[in-house]
């Protein structure tokens, strides 16, 4: 008896190591890996395609490098110099503060409407719901170059829809209406191009966000008498403050950098006075074959969509803070 009791209890005693604790399992070190090794192709990814570029334009930026180095492969450093021609340039200045103006213009624009066409959505009927979310949907499908010849056409001053409209309703002096001829009206294609692609982002992603928003809320706030914009402001905006602040920070990195579209309109005419940032860079660096000037270029516009988003940032979390 006294035997098999001993072979019993060495067959349920617990395995040691050293020092009487128990062995380490092996496969823990595995499982604790397992979520690097999984976001390791997309690390990987993000160094080869982002992370290299940025490296490789920041080196250039501390370059002269124009044609004549470029065809006979020589690396004249410059040091701050292009940086230092930049900053002390008023030229960039301009533009640094039309490109800001012309992104909070935007944002705002697209904020505004967004958020109506959501609320919108969540108020019509399931039909008429899906046709226009599908509207919206193809709307946003639309790649930036196809849309934006799409508007070229509409505003083209001698066979656009846009002139043809106007004239018949008695504008007739809009007959053959040049839209890219004055800074304004230029502003004013481009912005209507953004808005309309930038739409149906905000507007699907807001009417999602309602449905989290519980009914008993509406209608508690029904039954105090509250109105459509009450309704709004005490149930609808704080339930949905985390989505209004993410959405926003998207859309100014989104108009900030935008390119295709107003490059594609008029290249930043007329007379360079719709140039952004972006297009800035691009004009002195590729148009004018001024590669180092172009690379340092670029890194500024980096560095202030980082400072316009680290402000941003800051007075989200201040909201946050005071809201708690």
């Amino acid at each position: 008896m006294a035997v098999q009791l001993d072979e019993a209890a060495g067959r349920t005693a617990p395995r040691t190591g050293k020092g009487g604790a128990p062995p380490a399992r092996s496969g823990a070190g595995g499982r604790r890996a397992a979520p690097y090794l999984l976001l390791l192709p997309a690390l990987l990814a993000t160094a080869v395609f982002l992370g290299w570029p940025l490296v490789r334009n920041l080196v250039l930026s501390f370059q002269n490098l124009n044609m004549k180095e470029l065809i006979q492969h020589l690396t004249d450093w410059r040091g701050l110099g292009n940086y230092q021609e930049t900053l002390g340039s008023e030229q960039f200045w301009r533009v640094t503060v039309r490109t800001v103006v012309f992104t909070a213009v935007n944002v705002v624009l697209i904020m505004v409407l967004g958020t109506l066409l959501g609320l919108l959505l969540a108020r019509l009927g399931k039909k008429m719901r899906l046709t226009l979310s599908v509207a919206l949907v193809l709307a946003w499908a639309m790649p930036s170059i196809a849309a934006t010849t799409v508007f070229q056409w509409l505003f083209d001053s001698r066979y656009g829809v846009v002139n043809w409209v106007l004239d018949h309703l008695g504008w007739h002096s809009m007959a053959r209406y040049d839209w890219v001829g004055t800074q304004l009206s230029t502003f004013f294609v481009i912005t209507v191009l953004i808005v309309w692609q930038s739409l149906p982002f905000v507007a699907l992603n807001l009417y999602a966000a309602t449905t989290t928003i519980p009914k008993e809320l509406y209608e508690a706030a029904r039954m105090d008498g509250a109105g459509t914009w009450k309704i709004f402001t005490s149930v609808t905006f704080p339930f949905l403050r985390p989505f209004f602040m993410a959405t926003t920070f998207l859309e100014v990195i989104w108009v900030f950098k935008a390119f295709p579209q107003i490059f594609a309109i008029n290249q930043g005419g007329p007379d360079r006075l719709t140039e952004t940032l972006p297009i800035y860079a691009f004009t002195e660096g590729v148009g004018n074959l001024h590669f180092g000037m172009g690379a340092a270029i670029s890194v500024l516009t980096i560095v202030v969509l980082l400072a316009l988003t680290a402000y941003y940032l800051r007075l989200t979390l201040k909201q946050e803070e005071d809201a708690l």
